[in-house]
């Protein structure tokens, strides 16, 4: 509570409120005791001193209860306004009453008293609705207010984020692409030593400039990838709709020697056609094939392609029969230039599933893998679905 709203509640209501129920039970038990002096019955008089009492009870209670409620201190005398408000309203109609001769009462100050301390009571249940309502609508504008400002600072922070996000983006691709230059020269003069003096070398001279070469190949690879995956946002092309059926028959096509040499088995069942990037998914997609071919093990790989439809978006699936995936490395395989084996073993740059994770993300969707060491693995993707144009 600040210092105006304890001011408020000291000076401006609660006090009055509680004073009004006071001064009401005193004039109830005055009026009683007045009243059984005069030898009216004790049980009319009872009657009708409850009937003045109790109101101030209510009031009196109600003064004392109004910090205990949810009512903001600065409508304390919102209450009070109404307590007299229901005071004079009856008052007013009592007045009325009396200037019609032949409907006069008979006790005006007995009648007063009653309508008064009622009138009281009313404007008092009436005051603290009203006064609830009030504070509500008052921590409503404060929310709403909290909310702006978390509002405001969410999007200056995304603003922040997207250009921190361009600028990291720009430097990977200047720093990529002006390595491409000083690495085709190294590879270009190894080369030419191995053509120019290599009767002259012996067998490790041989090896050695073999594996610089195959090095620079390797380091080639990894910036042609790292120029594609910080491209993924920048370079790709407006998202309209892609026949997954038609991305699949050309990803095949390009595999054609691969899945031969390997004698791959690639069932594909029923495709959708989704929002996309069709070049973007065609990379997507194609790196997952190829990814089932070179994880497949002893077995000649068997992959299955599947969709199914979750409301609005697809999920598509790439199933393997391969060497599967420990559990406990199933998210680290997405991070970029992640690998789980040596070269010696696969081939790769540790970039395809990150990348295939940059381009899913752009799509605003999801991509897991379900596995077990030696079970095989299923490579998921969530795509959305093309909208109905007719809604």
């Amino acid at each position: 509570m600040d210092q105006g709203d304890q001011k408020t509640a000291t000076v401006g209501g609660r006090p009055l409120i509680a004073s009004l129920g006071a001064l009401y039970i005193v004039l109830a038990i005055g009026w009683s005791i007045g009243q059984l002096n005069l030898g009216k019955p004790a049980s009319n008089v009872m009657l009708v001193a409850a009937f003045i009492g109790i109101p101030g009870l209510v009031l009196l209670y109600g003064g004392y209860r109004l910090p205990r409620t949810d009512i903001r201190p600065r409508f304390y005398p919102v209450v009070a306004r109404w307590c007299f408000g229901g005071l004079l309203l009856l008052l007013s109609m009592l007045a009325l009453y009396q200037l019609e001769p032949a409907k006069g009462v008979n006790d005006p100050s007995q009648a007063a008293l009653v309508l008064s301390a009622f009138g009281i009571a009313a404007g008092f249940g009436v005051g603290v609705y009203d006064a609830l309502a009030k504070t509500q609508a008052l921590e409503v504008k404060r929310r709403n207010r909290e909310l702006q400002e978390v509002k405001r600072r969410l999007e200056e922070t995304n603003s922040e984020l997207e250009a921190s996000n361009e600028r990291l983006e720009q430097f990977a691709y200047a720093a990529s692409h002006d390595l491409q230059e000083p690495l085709r020269m190294i590879t270009s003069y190894l080369t030419l030593v191995e053509d120019r003096y290599g009767d002259e070398l012996d067998q490790d001279g041989r090896e050695f400039i073999a594996y610089a070469v195959d090095g620079a190949e390797r380091m080639r690879e990894m910036i042609e990838g790292l120029l594609e995956y910080s491209r993924v946002e920048t370079q790709g092309d407006p998202f309209e709709p892609v026949d997954l059926e038609s991305v699949f028959a050309d990803v095949r096509r390009d595999l054609e020697l691969r899945l031969e040499e390997h004698d791959a088995t690639v069932e594909i069942g029923t495709l959708p056609r989704v929002e996309g990037d069709g070049r973007q998914l065609r990379q997507l997609f194609q790196n997952l094939l190829s990814n089932a071919v070179e994880y497949s093990g002893d077995e000649p790989p068997r992959i299955r392609v599947t969709a199914e439809q979750n409301g609005t978006r697809w999920t598509v699936s790439v199933s393997d029969n391969g060497i599967g995936i420990d559990p406990d490395d199933q998210e680290r395989i997405f991070r970029v230039f992640q690998r789980l084996h040596g070269r010696e073993e696969h081939d790769g740059t540790g970039l395809g599933l990150a990348l295939c994770r940059r381009i899913v993300e752009r799509h605003d969707g999801e991509i897991w893998v379900d596995s077990e060491p030696g079970e095989g693995s299923t490579f998921s993707v969530t795509l959305p679905a093309v909208p109905d144009r007719g809604e």
